[in-house]
């Protein structure tokens, strides 16, 4: 187990890594999932800069969720 600092960095990068290395491995592989569909519809929306907004706050969510996880 790794500090809440810590894992909310890496959701932060990659959304749902963080919960997985404090155990919870079914909502990090949800909030994978989510974050890969995401980008590939920003990717072929062609969205550009909306699309990195989206995806920046999705991220944010990722790591806050990741940060108050209690274990």
């Amino acid at each position: 187990m790794i500090n809440s600092t810590s894992a909310a960095i890496i959701s932060f990068i990659l959304p749902g890594i963080g919960q997985i290395i404090q155990g919870e491995t079914k909502i990090g592989l949800k909030l994978f999932a989510i974050f890969i569909i995401l980008n590939l519809i920003i990717f072929y929306a062609h969205l550009g800069f909306g699309g990195t907004i989206i995806s920046f706050i999705y991220s944010s969510f990722a790591a806050y969720n990741a940060y108050n996880i209690k274990v």
